[in-house]
C-alpha cells in the first residue's frame, strides 16, 4: 500500500451541480461541460481538473439514490445560477490514490485505501472526492479511468 498518500489540501471554491442516481451512469461530459461554459459566460478563470465529490457509500445506498457533486475549481467571484451551485471546500487532509485503470477496478482501489485509513490511525472526515487528470479512454472494450481519489481524514 505504498501508493497511498497523507497530503494536505488548500482550501478551494468549487462551481457544482448535483446528480442523483447511478456512480456508473453519471452524464460527466453533459455536466463538465456546462460547468465549464457557465465559468466562461460568467468570466471565472476555471481549473483544469474536474472532480466528483461522492455523498452516498454505493455499499449502502441503492445505485438510483447515489448522491454526486459533479464540480470544477473557480478563481474568482461568480453568482450560482440555474442548478450550478458554488460553495468552498476547507482546507483538509485526504489520504490519496492515483488509480489508472479499468472502471470495474475502482472498488479495489477504494478498498485499499480504507486498508491503509485503519492501519493508520485514520477516520474518514468527508466524503470522498476525485480529481480527473484526463478523459477516460475506451481501450480494447474496457474502460480506462485516470483519477486521484481523495479520502478527506482526521486521526481517531
Amino acid at each position: 500500500m505504498a501508493n497511498v498518500k497523507l497530503e494536505s489540501r488548500k482550501p478551494m471554491t468549487i462551481a457544482y451541480i448535483e446528480h442523483v442516481g447511478s456512480y456508473g451512469k453519471i452524464p460527466f461530459d453533459k455536466l463538465i461541460g456546462k460547468l465549464y461554459g457557465w465559468a466562461k459566460e460568467n468570466k471565472v478563470m476555471p481549473g483544469f481538473h474536474p472532480m466528483g465529490i461522492y455523498h452516498s457509500n454505493p455499499k449502502e445506498t441503492p445505485p438510483e439514490e447515489c448522491k454526486t457533486s459533479i464540480a470544477i475549481p473557480i478563481y474568482g467571484k461568480a453568482k450560482p445560477s440555474g442548478d450550478i451551485k458554488i460553495k468552498k471546500l476547507p482546507a483538509m487532509k485526504v489520504a490519496s490514490y492515483s488509480h489508472k485503470g479499468n472502471a470495474s477496478e475502482y472498488q479495489k482501489s477504494y478498498d485499499k485505501m480504507e486498508t491503509w485509513i485503519k492501519e493508520k490511525g485514520y477516520v474518514l472526515a468527508a466524503c470522498p472526492i476525485e480529481i480527473y487528470s484526463k478523459k477516460p479512454e475506451v481501450v480494447k472494450g474496457e474502460t480506462i479511468v485516470y483519477a486521484k481519489i481523495m479520502m478527506p481524514v482526521k486521526k481517531k
